[in-house]
């Protein structure tokens, strides 16, 4: 496998960026890993890396660049006020601008020849994941949206409401247990993407809390439900980008 960190620059500077790939092949369809709240950090890269292994290119930003290079949540309370305090520069506009450079970057790249393009995103970068969908949907094939948070919000933006201008298939994994997604939202979500002619999936996960994918998250991680959620990606992956 072949790993290595670039710097990327767009509009508002230098945004690094993780980048996995198989080390045998010409071409791989490319995966853009959204980060969650608390950071780009080892443990994303090491899952991003597994994605990798089946045969995707897949590329780490950091979303927080224009602050912070290296910014990684601290576990205490002070560093949870830290994150929360970190993402709120952020909005689905300003990420969508980024991931127009990231496209352009894997136009670039001689690995890249086969254009299909997925994205998946974690908890804060759900929507993200979502809006990608919705804003380049000649480009992104398929996302999902783990545990995302701010799905139904009351922005013009809100994923429930432009989800319906993307043309690849759509995932949405929730958590039983989630204080960012309650059921009630989920069913907002699902009755205004019902009304269009997308295809999608919203899959309730019993029993896990919000995060349950996550290898470093304490009891709150769940390895059945991880490793289903796995499965659910690479399916995605594989019926929409091969």
């Amino acid at each position: 496998m072949i790993e290595k960190e670039i710097d990327l620059k767009t509009e508002d500077g230098k945004m690094n960026v993780y980048s996995a790939s198989p080390d045998e092949g010409e071409s791989f369809p490319s995966v853009l890993f959204l980060m969650d709240a608390p950071g780009k950090r080892q443990e994303l890269h090491d899952m991003a890396m597994r994605l990798a292994t089946s045969g995707y290119h897949v590329l780490v930003p950091n979303l927080y660049y224009r602050k912070s290079r290296n910014f990684e949540m601290v576990w205490t309370d002070e560093g949870r006020k830290e994150m929360f305090e970190m993402t709120k520069h952020l909005s689905i506009s300003l990420v969508m601008k980024d991931v127009a450079s990231l496209i352009a970057y894997v136009d670039k790249q001689q690995i890249s020849k086969n254009r299909k393009i997925g994205v998946i995103g974690y908890c804060m970068s759900g929507p993200f994941s979502i809006a990608a969908a919705s804003f380049y949907p000649d480009r992104i094939s398929c996302a999902a949206s783990i545990y995302g948070a701010n799905l139904v919000t009351k922005r013009e933006e809100s994923p429930h409401k432009i989800a319906g201008l993307a043309k690849g298939e759509l995932y949405f994994a929730c958590a039983e247990t989630d204080e960012w997604a309650s059921e009630e939202t989920i069913r907002q979500l699902d009755k205004a993407i019902s009304a269009t002619d997308i295809s999608y999936r919203i899959e309730w996960y019993p029993g896990v809390e919000h995060g349950f994918a996550f290898p470093e998250r304490g009891k709150i991680y769940d390895r059945l439900s991880a490793e289903k959620h796995w499965s659910r990606i690479l399916s995605l992956f594989e019926r929409n980008l091969s």
